[in-house]
């Protein structure tokens, strides 16, 4: 049965954090002793005191990573059993659900209904889900001079660090670690210090679901630790999801380093185009309203730029400031809030930092446009500005909160031009009731996903997800996911 607003708030109150690295199968303390605070954005509370891991601590990490590896005692278990483990942790994670649900939504202000509904059961589907797929996919035998058996196999490419984002923590790093893990890799997740919390207390779950000591391990920190992983020459691989300055500083410290591979799901400035034979502008106008503010619009895939057609401008306008009114921010304990706090006092300044650049520069303000509740937490109005072009500050730089740039155009060609001008290319929606134009702008827009008459469609697994140009490379989810992690290998027997 869910739990009321009340009983959300008496959880909390009895709550017992853990703060810890997780290191060789135990949770420890930072050598030097260094932490940092875990605030929660809603109400300003201190949370818990986090260790920060320095250069023992990696080092530490990385040599048990590497012995677990070498030793094959999870690399070479056979992929059916291998896959039990992960079961059950992902049925850990299940029956931690409301706990983990809690950390997230404490820790990164999200609300307490989508921390339930979508970040914690999706991780655990992406972990049951790459534990199912294993046993189930082979090499191949190339077809080659009968005299050579030639086999094409992929094996585990070793120690994965996992550099995962403060917006979905437990999502986004199941995303790395569940198919890593599957591959037979051993796995150090770096979590944001904005939101470490629940990356710290799956390091438990996993062990307690039988992974090895030292295959699952965690180390909180700043960019300190993240930038020590990419540079570590013992790493194989890192995977890293966030914005796309600090992905180009990973890819650089990579290259420098061992040349580890580098998987990158970076930045977004996503456009929404709404044609004017848009099926249903009030279904339209509310899922653009979701594209922005879910999550308060901290989201990678965020619809961020609305393209209206200019005949439809107003009509669609009206309908969507109906579907923002329904985003208020509010406690993110109480189950019928859809939007929470901003994670932490650096992007709440940031966000509204863009919102004064917006009028500043011009645009028309359509809803929102101030702090809210400012007496209790981080939180910020949906808000929405018709834009006077394309080019202003808040239609092409990432701000990563609930700021909507509304711009027209005039016919379709025009969309797609400035759909596609922009340095980032991870998804794209269009609205339409003519199959053909479906099809014809969809391959037109450069852009690793595009939703046609949806927004953010797609939670299932088999879809791979990552973006074109500055967005990133590499994709996460599905079988694809699981390429990253291994490599391939040739092995020719002459008969």
């Amino acid at each position: 049965m869910a739990r009321t607003h009340a009983e959300w708030q008496a959880f909390a109150s009895t709550l017992t954090i853990e703060g810890r690295a997780f290191i060789d199968g135990q949770y420890v303390a930072a050598a030097d002793g260094r932490t940092f605070d875990c605030i929660n954005p809603a109400n300003g509370q201190h949370l818990a005191s986090i260790s920060w891991a320095g250069a023992p601590e990696v080092e530490q990490a990385v040599k048990a990573a590497r012995r677990a590896f070498d030793s094959g005692k999870w690399s070479e278990l056979a992929p059916l059993a291998r896959g039990r483990i992960l079961k059950r942790f992902a049925a850990l994670i299940r029956e931690h659900g409301d706990e983990l649900a809690l950390l997230e939504t404490l820790d990164a202000g999200k609300p307490i209904g989508d921390t339930t509904s979508v970040d914690v059961p999706g991780a655990a589907y992406c972990v049951e889900w790459f534990a199912e797929a294993i046993d189930k996919i082979g090499g191949e035998v190339a077809p080659v001079d009968p005299k050579i058996v030639g086999l094409v196999t992929r094996e585990a490419i070793g120690v994965v660090a996992a550099v995962v984002p403060w917006n979905f923590p437990i999502l986004m790093a199941s995303w790395k670690f569940g198919p890593a893990l599957a591959a037979g890799n051993a796995v150090i997740v770096k979590p944001s210090e904005k939101s470490p919390l629940t990356a710290i207390r799956l390091a438990a779950l996993a062990k307690e679901a039988g992974m090895p000591d030292g295959v699952f391990q965690v180390l909180p920190g700043a960019g300190d630790v993240g930038k020590a992983l990419a540079m570590h020459m013992d790493i194989d691989c890192i995977a890293f999801t966030g914005s796309t300055g600090v992905g180009k500083l990973i890819a650089t410290a990579a290259a420098q380093s061992n040349l580890k591979r580098a998987w990158l799901e970076l930045g977004g400035k996503s456009p929404n185009i709404v044609l004017p034979d848009c099926p249903d502008l009030a279904k339209a106008a509310r899922a653009a309203a979701g594209a922005i503010f879910y999550n308060m619009g901290e989201m990678c895939t965020a619809g961020s730029r609305l393209l209206v057609h200019q005949d439809i401008k107003d009509a669609f306008i009206a309908e969507f400031k109906k579907a923002a009114a329904h985003y208020q921010p509010a406690d993110p304990l109480d189950p019928t809030t859809s939007m929470g706090a901003i994670v932490d006092r650096v992007q709440y300044d940031k966000v509204l930092s863009y919102i004064d650049k917006g009028l500043t520069e011009g645009a028309e303000l359509v809803c929102g446009g101030k702090a809210a509740h400012t007496d209790k937490g981080l939180f910020i109005e949906p808000t929405a500005f018709v834009c006077t072009g394309p080019d202003m500050t808040i239609c092409r730089e990432e701000i990563f909160g609930p700021v909507l740039s509304i711009i027209t155009f005039k016919d379709v060609d025009e969309a797609i031009q400035i759909a596609n001008d922009s340095e980032y290319g991870l998804a794209a929606a269009v609205w339409t009731s003519d199959l053909s134009t479906a099809h014809k702008v969809s391959r037109r827009l450069r852009a690793g996903t595009v939703w046609v008459n949806c927004y953010d469609e797609g939670g299932d697994m088999n879809f791979p997800f990552g973006g074109f140009k500055q967005s990133g490379n590499g994709r996460d989810k599905s079988l694809h996911a699981l390429e990253k992690y291994t490599e391939l290998k040739s092995t020719l027997i002459k008969l």
